[in-house]
């Protein structure tokens, strides 16, 4: 793991059935709010993406709680099948209720994170949580649009922001729009920025903290 401006504290996460997965807890001082904070398909929990998030977070007040799925747990590049990763989600979510007792939760995640907790609020509401975040929901796979990964978000309960660049490969913004507006979601658009979203992580920090605060 690369050193990261603000250490976090190193927790294992248990889950049942498995093996337990570790997680990286970063808790400012004040803490106006919570977020467990889900990594994408290709990259894990110490992705330089994923530091400078919660770093960007941590700055304006907002603990985060990333975790390893357990594929990335495991070293291998196969993502989990939905029901393992949604399993994740709510041990990740179960964790940060426990340890940010009385702070607002929110979850959400990067590309595939995101997705993945969605399903599981999807599916049944996960406890104290109060919106989810996606940094790049995946839509569609790259040169192929199409709306069928977004069937669920009519079954996810609670706000939802969505964070998605110009360029995003796999988010077609013509097919996203109408799918946020009929899940009451907000939209931000980042100028210029494809699906990694590296050059923009201090406007998506600031506007994260922003839509937290209407939502606490």
């Amino acid at each position: 793991m690369q050193a990261e401006p603000y250490p976090p504290d190193r927790l294992s996460i248990r889950l049942e059935g498995s093996a337990p997965v570790s997680g990286l807890l970063l808790v400012p001082d004040p803490c106006s709010a919570g977020l467990v904070l889900a990594h994408g398909a290709g990259a894990g929990m110490s992705h330089a993406f994923m530091a400078a998030t919660a770093a960007g977070l941590h700055a304006r007040g907002v603990a985060t709680l990333r975790y390893q799925f357990p594929y990335m747990e495991r070293g291998s590049r196969r993502p989990d099948g939905p029901a393992v990763a949604q399993a994740t989600v709510r041990a990740a979510v179960d964790e940060a209720d426990r340890r940010l007792a009385g702070v607002p939760l929110f979850a959400g995640g990067k590309s595939f994170g995101g997705r993945m907790t969605s399903q599981a609020q999807a599916a049944a509401a996960l406890p104290n949580v109060r919106g989810i975040a996606f940094l790049g929901f995946p839509l569609h796979p790259a040169g192929k649009p199409g709306v069928e990964r977004a069937a669920h978000l009519s079954k996810a309960m609670g706000p939802m922001l969505f964070l998605s660049g110009t360029r995003d490969a796999l988010a077609d913004l013509t097919l996203l729009r109408p799918i946020v507006n009929r899940s009451g979601g907000t939209l931000h658009v980042l100028e210029g920025a494809d699906h990694s979203m590296a050059r923009h992580v201090r406007e998506l920090a600031k506007v994260t903290r922003a839509w937290i605060d209407r939502r606490r």
